[in-house]
């Protein structure tokens, strides 16, 4: 084997070492922060311009969050290291499974084709008249 051989093993070993770590610094995501009511209304007033929210439940591992808005229900939660939203009819997040203190609601998207969001109770025992409908 010539001297040539080995300097291009050693300077390509080199180049899959640089790749590697150029990859596992990139895959670091950024620290999210918990939801909060705050946060949760901003990104619901980014993602939906114009639209009021009747009402607001946080999860409690701060992972997502659902509106209500009207006839609509907005849904918030936690995909990869931001959020996605989502828009349903607020009949279907009324009758979505809660079992073990989790809100599974089915948006029948391909890309998010869940939330699951951790609450105390669901629907909400200070649910009005209002919001009922």
């Amino acid at each position: 084997m010539s001297q040539a051989f080995f300097i291009q093993l050693a300077a390509s070993g080199l180049a899959v070492t640089l790749l590697v770590a150029l990859a596992a610094w990139a895959s670091i995501a950024r620290p999210n922060q918990p939801l909060s009511d705050a946060r949760a209304r901003a990104l619901f007033a980014e993602e939906f311009p114009g639209r009021t929210l009747d009402g607001l439940w946080v999860a409690v591992d701060g992972k997502g969050a659902l509106a209500k808005s009207g006839a609509a229900a907005l849904v918030l939660c936690r995909f990869g290291d931001g959020f996605v939203a989502r828009q349903i009819p607020w009949g279907q997040a009324l009758s979505a499974a809660f079992r073990k203190g989790e809100l599974c609601i089915d948006l029948a998207d391909i890309a998010a084709p869940r939330a699951v969001l951790a609450l105390q109770s669901w629907p909400p025992k200070d649910l009005g008249k209002d919001l009922a409908a």
